[in-house]
């Protein structure tokens, strides 16, 4: 089976990192759009039309399924994506029911792209999960440019985070939930300035699960497979230095995972 993954950049890494744990025998094509990042601070129009581009890309290599491995696109375009082709379409929403349903005792915080933010579908996402009221939600658009630009961590990166944060009473959080799949990078610059007690919630595993049932397969073993995935940037194959990228920021994510 073949599975095509889809990001703005690298963010979306993190999905194909734990498709690759449950999947090991499986075919993947990486789209990383580049080209186009960041989506969360572009137009609703321009989105749906590069994301229409990119599943034109997928469909093309035949596909099996897709995972829309961003909140942004999938708040703007999973709708129209799913009237316009017909196999599985796997999309990714800010995680904020699993927050609400393991940290209840506090409020949460959410942070997302713009876009994601001020969209339909976290408004109705809210609507289903927040009858009380106990989730806010914050933009930290400039982290995704930070990730694309290999930068996790750092005197920028933690002047932006405080300035962000600025007025916001960390006190009154049990959860913060990492509402684009870019800031999971950030998992330990993050830490410096969020309370250990505040748990870091994201969709990344319930993502893949989905996935998983959407094509009828259970989680397998990778420990002896070697991973079969092509990677694209923007629809070209991705070069040996970008290769090095993709490699770099693997390790950043196990760092991640197993630190935090």
């Amino acid at each position: 089976m073949k599975i095509g993954i889809f990001d703005s950049g690298i963010g979306g890494l993190s999905v194909l990192h734990r498709a690759l744990q449950v999947m090991p025998d499986d075919e993947f094509i990486y789209y990383a759009d580049t080209d186009n990042v960041p989506y969360g601070e572009k137009p609703r129009e321009v989105i749906l039309n590069i994301v229409g581009n990119v599943m034109e890309f997928l469909v093309e290599r035949n596909v099996d399924a897709v995972v829309v491995a961003c909140n942004t696109a999938t708040s703007v375009a999973i709708k129209a994506m799913r009237e316009n082709y017909d196999l599985p379409i796997i999309g990714m929403e800010p995680a904020v029911k699993k927050a609400r349903e393991e940290y209840p005792e506090g409020r949460t915080l959410v942070m997302a792209t713009p876009v994601t933010v001020r969209g339909d579908k976290m408004k109705y996402l809210l609507e289903r999960v927040d009858s009380e009221h106990l989730v806010d939600m914050i933009p930290m658009p400039k982290l995704v440019r930070f990730a694309e630009s290999g930068i996790f961590d750092g005197n920028e990166v933690q002047d932006y985070i405080r300035e962000q944060l600025k007025g916001t009473d960390l006190d009154a959080y049990t959860s913060l939930v990492l509402g684009c799949t870019h800031f999971n990078y950030f998992k330990k610059a993050l830490r410096c300035q969020i309370p250990e007690r505040i748990a870091f919630v994201d969709g990344i595993e319930g993502t893949v699960a989905q996935l998983l049932r959407k094509v009828g397969r259970t989680p397998a073993d990778a420990s002896e497979s070697t991973p079969n995935v092509e990677y694209y940037y923007s629809g070209r194959p991705a070069t040996p230095k970008e290769v090095e990228q993709i490699n770099t920021c693997y390790v950043k994510l196990d760092e991640v995972s197993r630190d935090h």
